[in-house]
């Protein structure tokens, strides 16, 4: 795991400083070993830079950039099949020189070029510089684990594991991006491939970029979707086939993902994802493996309680550490450093710190994200899929969603005493308003802010952008995979692991993995109410059933209590009037609004928590 950084520069003003200051600001991405490779030409300059953590071959052979003939490679990731890879090589007569992945992606696009990258099992971002072609190629992993930014303006392209590499260049434009600005304030995060900036890009998940730097032209294409296989025929077989073959598809992916030179622990919740990992994987050795659960004193936000009953029925090395309001103060001013673009996932203070707790005991962690999207278990999939065809067969009254324009839900909600009335109504009238359209319909049940709330937020009009096209769950599971998956849940983990060198992996996301569940019957993963039902089927075989039912939590943390004690103190200094009009994003009288709201116990204290967010990476790296 490594943090990589880069430029081509056809005004040939950015040099060899330039990228040294673009790649050791990625030092916490690897902390081991760094490593810069400045190009000259007559038309252009070329900047290769790398920050390495070192996880596989610790010695100096696996040192970037990595040069072969005329390719040089710098690469962020792990490729957890390059053993077999290599030596398919090696029987195509190349020979290595260290026990790197590295030096086997090089070699493998040598030999296959761009295609190689359907060889890879693991999660990458690389970028390649072939230099007798004078072509600039970034490739990224199918699910989009390792994050890759770009940016392509007045003759410059840069390209970096974090924008804040980009921000150490005076030749970086910080424009920032209303419409970006206004999904931010919709999802929570902000979409690939778009950015909180104009003409700076996410590279998306499962897609590769070749910039033709003699023709200038940039070409990026897709090389795997998750939607070819939801879209292939339903496997015909039995559900006990197609346990036994999923469960054989799990044992392999954690297997890979176990192989390291430096110790490996998991991060444990005690909900049947972080337990299906850890059961198998304590199943399969003879050592305990080294299980991390966060914990809360709030009864309501605490599952460390059923971690630890996992851990001990499965005999695991348990770590443990209660989160406190001191703990969320210490991490809460690092927020906008560690997310350097404006991210809402409150999540990533509890993920900050069990990373902060792992990193004391091992240097790589596995963190069980995606079973819920694979596997079917979010309860809303199904229950927006039902409210969809309600609200469908009222369809005709649709035109009364504009009631939003007359009545102010604010004056009623403050007399009600009714919490979140003014979310509540506006989303039961964008539900009425899109109840024609699949798209925008689940659109609405995703939402922070409403349509008209943006609006009055921003001083704009607003334009609904629906980024999912059909209702079914299954069409709602690739949604998320592709949204919510990579931008929100891979987005904190990444960043919060790499925030104190610790490489994180996804075992639920092995791409053979995905590809077959998603082939299976919809009803073998949605079984009526019961949501997992396949993954549960499999963990039950390690761990008793009623140690495992209960009412999922979510990583959450209490921040309706704490803002309104110790944290409060953000709330008066960030959303000040002062702050709010220096910022000249928001509109400070809605501000107002929802501040009061949420201090007389009745509004949403995460649209707060956005705007917060918001302006406190403004803070940090705008002003």
């Amino acid at each position: 795991m490594c943090g990589i950084s880069g430029f081509c520069d056809f005004n040939k003003k950015l040099d060899k400083n330039n990228l040294r200051e673009m790649t050791d600001i990625l030092h916490h991405r690897g902390p081991d070993d760094s490593g810069y490779s400045f190009h000259e030409t007559e038309d252009f300059n070329v900047g290769l830079g790398h920050r390495r953590l070192s996880i596989l071959d610790l010695s100096k052979h696996g040192h970037q950039p990595m040069k072969y003939e005329n390719l040089e490679i710098v690469y962020n990731g792990e490729i957890y099949n390059f053993k077999e890879i290599r030596k398919e090589l090696e029987q195509e007569s190349y020979s290595f020189e260290s026990n790197s992945d590295t030096e086997v992606i090089l070699k493998a696009y040598h030999k296959w070029g761009v295609q190689a990258v359907h060889k890879f099992n693991g999660m990458f971002s690389i970028a390649i510089y072939d230099v007798s072609k004078n072509k600039l190629i970034l490739i990224r992993d199918r699910v989009g684990v390792k994050p890759l930014y770009y940016y392509k303006y007045n003759n410059t392209f840069l390209f970096a594991s974090e924008l804040k590499s980009f921000y150490k260049l005076k030749h970086f434009k910080k424009d920032i991006d209303m419409s970006s600005v206004q999904e931010y304030l919709k999802f929570g995060y902000i979409p690939q491939p778009l950015t909180i900036f104009k003409n700076t890009y996410k590279l998306e998940a499962g897609k590769y970029l070749e910039y033709n730097l003699q023709t200038k032209v940039l070409k990026i294409e897709t090389y795997w979707s998750i939607d070819k296989f939801y879209e292939k025929e339903k496997l015909d077989i039995s559900f006990t086939e197609a346990l036994n073959t999923t469960e054989e598809l799990l044992k392999s992916s954690f297997k890979y993902r176990m192989v390291s030179d430096v110790p490996v622990g998991v991060f444990l919740s005690g909900g049947y994802d972080s337990s299906a990992v850890s059961a198998i994987l304590q199943a399969n050795s003879v050592k305990k493996i080294k299980t991390f659960t966060i914990g809360f004193k709030e009864e309501k936000y605490n599952e460390a309680i059923y971690a630890k009953k996992v851990s001990e029925h499965l005999g695991t090395e348990h770590y443990e550490y209660y989160l406190s309001q001191k703990d969320a103060l210490d991490i809460l001013p690092t927020l906008a450093e560690i997310y350097d673009e404006p991210f809402g996932d409150s999540s990533a203070i509890p993920t900050i710190m069990v990373s902060q707790f792992a990193k004391k005991y091992v240097s790589v962690s596995l963190s069980a994200d995606g079973g819920d999207e694979l596997f079917s278990g979010y309860p809303s999939y199904k229950n927006i899929y039902d409210l969809y065809e309600k609200f469908n067969k009222f369809n005709k009254f649709h035109s009364l969603g504009n009631i939003d324009k007359i009545i102010n839900p604010y004056q009623i909600s403050k007399y009600l005493k009714i919490y979140n009335l003014e979310g509540k109504f506006y989303k039961f009238c964008e539900l009425l308003r899109n109840s024609k359209s699949p798209s925008k319909f689940y659109d609405s049940n995703t939402k922070y802010f409403y349509d008209i709330e943006i609006e009055q937020l921003l001083k704009c009009d607003y334009q609904s952008s629906a980024l999912y096209h059909e209702n079914s769950i299954e069409n709602m599971l690739s949604h998320s995979f592709k949204t919510y998956l990579n931008d929100d849940i891979l987005t904190k983990v990444d960043r919060a692991t790499m925030s104190v060198s610790l490489e994180g992996r996804e075992p639920l996301l092995d791409f053979n993995l995905i590809e077959y569940v998603a082939q299976l019957p919809i009803n073998y993963k949605q079984n009526g109410n019961e949501t997992k039902y396949l993954l549960k089927e499999i963990v039950h075989k390690y761990i008793p059933k009623e140690m495992m039912d209960r009412t999922n939590m979510g990583f959450s943390i209490p921040i309706f209590e704490w803002f309104k004690d110790e944290l409060k103190i953000y709330f008066e200094e960030y959303l000040s009037k002062k702050s709010i009009n220096e910022s000249e994003i928001f509109d400070y009288e809605y501000i107002e609004k929802l501040k009061n709201s949420y201090f007389n116990g009745v509004g949403n204290p995460h649209k707060l928590w956005l705007i917060l967010m918001f302006q406190m990476w403004w803070y940090k790296w705008i002003k």
